[in-house]
């Protein structure tokens, strides 16, 4: 059979030498080692922030799951490693803006879901309970409200139309620390180490 009658490759090599299938996801291909290291490199908005590094998905993660676990609701090794996550699926498929995203539609979508459940079964986490995903939407719409003023170039006015107001209660410091863009290396440290930590907790938990 020639090449051009062959099926379209539908997995990606990573660098733990996993072979990812796109279409059908397999729990024992995902490696947080993976996930780190491509969240570390995909950039938010496009790359359209300000900053001497790009402002990554893995950033952008740790800083919703600080929120989260700010706001009532987000105690707990579970939630908060729903929260780390949340975009974990951007390690292969990349950060798609909302805007495009609308256009794609249920496509984009379908692979996002079968990603997230394999995610999701690789580290014995469950799907989300009704109030654990608002509590992960909430987050993540409070942090990319703090991102688009503070580092997207969005007035005040916009972002709140287009993410709802900012209400932090605590753990602001931690917050403010996150919104400053770092470098990739040492995001994916910073990533990786709050897994592992989230992950030992979890496991104890369901013990």
């Amino acid at each position: 059979m020639s090449a051009r009658n062959n099926p379209p490759r539908a997995w990606q090599r990573m660098l733990s030498g996993r072979r990812l299938d796109l279409l059908d996801p397999s729990p024992l291909d995902v490696e947080i080692a993976d996930i780190a290291h491509g969240l570390a490199r995909v950039a938010r908005w496009n790359g359209q922030t300000h900053g001497e590094h790009v402002f990554s998905v893995a950033q952008h993660s740790l800083l919703v799951e600080a929120i989260g676990g700010a706001l009532p609701g987000g105690d707990g090794a579970a939630q908060r490693l729903e929260l780390l996550l949340h975009d974990a699926p951007e390690y292969v498929i990349g950060d798609i803006i909302s805007p495009l995203k609308a256009a794609i539609g249920d496509a984009y979508k379908s692979v996002e879901s079968r990603l997230l459940g394999a995610i999701r079964r690789r580290f014995d986490m469950p799907a989300p309970t009704p109030s654990q995903a608002r509590l992960v939407k909430r987050a993540d719409r409070i942090a990319a409200s703090l991102e688009a003023t503070r580092l997207a170039g969005f007035s005040e006015d916009e972002a709140g139309r287009f993410f709802g107001p900012v209400a932090l209660p605590k753990a602001a410091a931690e917050v403010e620390a996150l919104l400053i863009s770092r470098p990739t290396a040492e995001v994916q440290k910073s990533f990786l180490a709050r897994f592992e930590a989230l992950a030992s907790a979890h496991a104890a938990e369901r013990n």
